[in-house]
């Protein structure tokens, strides 16, 4: 019976200490796997400041043993009434000014490292982050990180503060405890500091249970700070249309309703603390305080005891000073001990947080993802076929852009178009149009490789031949240079061998060499959203698009800003230059500078066909 396992409210003792042996397990595999990228060797900055702060503690220790024996013994003088020993002791502790600087020496390397492990941590994430199109998946493949931003940022942040305060304050009193076991085990006895461990692990155990709750609170506090960050960020960037709509009363409703989830785990988790702080004051500072006291007194109140059978009084209160106080220190070193418990606590809800997106962005770029898919939730009916992302062929081949029996789906499975096959070669234009909804944007993401293929066989260009306009053109921040050679550098332009010259001729193609002028240079910076007005943005990117002169190029809705006069010359000069379109517009003055049209009627179907002189234009 002694092997059996106690079970109780339906579950056995044993699973749960099982359960809990693996929770630790895996946080401390989470921990180290994060520590080696902020840490990545051993002759590294990041390990040389770890030596200083190690340095920096074990000075201060030995400091604050020196201060307590340097300490009592200024008392001694004083209560004995020895002037030579006062004098001595006190010219002593005058000399020991430099010991201040212990402290900064500390504060130093803890800050230093800690910027050190952010700057290490942060460029890790963003080459992940960054790598392809990793950034556009996590938000619109992916649906297991709601706020990467947060992520990225504010818990990066708090993860490497958190856990180099988990270094020095676990170090310090382990320190502590070390040096005042072997000083205190000489002068009362190895019985007093084995009574104080027994107590710490006893406490620590009882501690550890009581806070368990503190990781999952503190991944929900993460994560409803991230949604309320990211409704008023919604506000800023639709402030307009909501203006238009007269929306201000429901946006208020909205970010109040986001604000108040996070209120109210707040409140919670103050509650929690108050309640778990009460009980770490009585066992780690009260109660401990009271077993040091029960430690320390008894060789002094034992008359028999062989260590005081001829002290004299200043003697028996000297020893009590030392002894007390260095127990009193080493009581405080395992409260401070016990409640470092806490901050582990918390670390473990910035280690999930900051563990699962290091696991989102790898298997992202390796082409995994998870989304709840349409298909497995019934969907409709007609369109239910089984779909695996990834599971078509792309293959990349010069001036040609085919499909072949591929299925046009959105990443969650929803099925446009079940079977779509075509072929376009360079110099052939195509307009394609359809409702909304029909499919046009998808079938350019799938040619942009920002969604999986689900099916078939896609030949087409590499990603840096084919060019997308939309019709809000991204303005970068930079120079009036960077908005025309974006997403190139300065240094990619000049090795391309193209001259300020030849960009200047780039805009006045599009009848925008006035900008140029009116700037006085092409190294003015300005918010360029803002400057140019929404026709300039939708010529800039055309000029932007003459300059990287890909081979294919996707204009959606991207001249509608424009005139027809304007337009016209836009389209010719890239026939001119050898850049064949696929564009998505409702203008009939378009369908003369175009061979074929894709028509998706929003249903399933698709038809590709020549435009002859008998097709029938439409559109406005």
């Amino acid at each position: 019976m002694s092997s059996a396992c106690v079970h109780r409210n339906g579950h056995g003792t044993c699973e749960a200490k099982k359960e809990r042996t693996v929770v630790d397990k895996v946080f401390f595999a989470r921990i180290l796997k994060i520590v080696k990228i902020m840490v990545p060797g051993v002759f590294c900055k990041e390990s040389g400041y770890c030596l200083l702060i190690a340095a920096m503690l074990v000075a201060r220790t030995y400091c604050d043993v020196w201060m307590i024996q340097n300490g009592t013994m200024i008392e001694s003088g004083i209560i004995s009434r020895d002037v030579n020993l006062f004098k001595k002791r006190f010219y002593y502790y005058i000399a020991a000014i430099p010991i201040s600087l212990v402290n900064n020496f500390l504060k130093l390397g803890l800050n230093e490292l800690k910027l050190c492990c952010r700057v290490r941590l942060t460029k890790h994430l963003y080459d992940e982050y960054l790598q392809g199109y990793t950034y556009y998946k996590i938000g619109n493949l992916d649906n297991r990180i709601g706020n990467p931003d947060q992520l990225l940022t504010q818990d990066v942040e708090r993860f490497c503060n958190s856990v180099v305060d988990l270094y020095s304050n676990i170090s310090k009193p382990l320190l502590d405890i070390g040096l005042y076991i072997f000083k205190l085990t000489s002068a009362i006895g190895p019985q007093g500091p084995a009574c104080m461990i027994g107590y710490l692990v006893f406490s620590g155990l009882i501690l550890t249970r009581l806070r368990r709750p503190i990781g999952k609170m503190t991944v929900m506090e993460q994560r409803y700070e991230g949604e309320y960050r990211f409704v008023n960020s919604r506000l800023i960037t639709n402030s307009e249309e909501i203006a238009f709509y007269n929306g201000n009363l429901r946006e208020k409703q909205t970010i109040h309703s986001t604000f108040q989830k996070l209120v109210d785990h707040l409140h919670n988790f103050i509650v929690f603390r108050f309640s778990t702080g009460f009980v770490d004051s009585i066992i780690a500072k009260y109660i401990a305080t009271v077993v040091g006291y029960l430690v320390v007194s008894r060789p002094f109140l034992n008359h028999t005891h062989p260590r005081h059978l001829r002290s004299t009084h200043a003697e028996l209160l000297e020893d009590y000073y030392q002894s007390g106080r260095m127990l009193l220190s080493m009581s405080q070193a395992l409260g401070r001990i016990v409640l470092a418990g806490r901050e582990m606590s918390r670390l473990s809800g910035f280690t999930a947080r900051i563990t699962e997106i290091m696991k989102v962005l790898k298997e992202l770029n390796s082409g995994k993802y998870e989304r709840t898919m349409v298909s497995q939730q019934g969907g409709r009916g007609a369109h239910r076929i089984t779909l695996v992302p990834g599971s078509g062929e792309i293959i990349h081949k010069d001036k040609i852009i085919k499909f072949e029996h591929t299925p046009l789906a959105t990443p969650n499975g929803d099925i446009l178009i079940k079977d779509l096959s075509f072929e376009v070669t360079s110099g052939t234009n195509v307009l394609v149009c359809g409702p909304n909804g029909c499919g046009k944007s998808s079938l350019f993401r799938v040619l942009g490789e920002l969604w999986p293929l689900f099916g078939g066989r896609l030949t087409k260009p590499e990603r840096g031949k084919l060019f997308y306009v939309p019709q809000r053109p991204y303005m970068t921040l930079g120079s009036l240079r960077d908005q025309v050679i974006y997403p190139d550098t300065v240094e990619d332009q000049r090795r391309k061998g193209t001259f300020d010259k030849v960009l200047k001729e780039y805009l006045d193609n599009v009848q925008l060499g006035h900008i140029l002028e009116r700037e006085g240079s092409w190294d003015t910076v300005q918010d360029w959203m803002d400057v140019l007005s929404g026709g300039e943005k939708q010529r800039m990117a055309m000029a932007r698009l003459f300059y990287h002169k890909p081979q294919f190029a996707i204009l959606d809705e991207c001249t509608s800003a424009v005139s027809v006069d304007v337009e016209d010359f836009i389209y010719s000069h890239c026939r001119t230059v050898g850049i064949t379109l696929f564009t998505v517009s409702h203008r009939k003055s378009l369908w003369k500078h175009h061979e074929y049209y894709l028509h998706m009627d929003g249903r399933g179907n698709y038809e590709f066909k020549a435009i002859t002189q008998e097709t029938i234009a439409f559109g406005s």
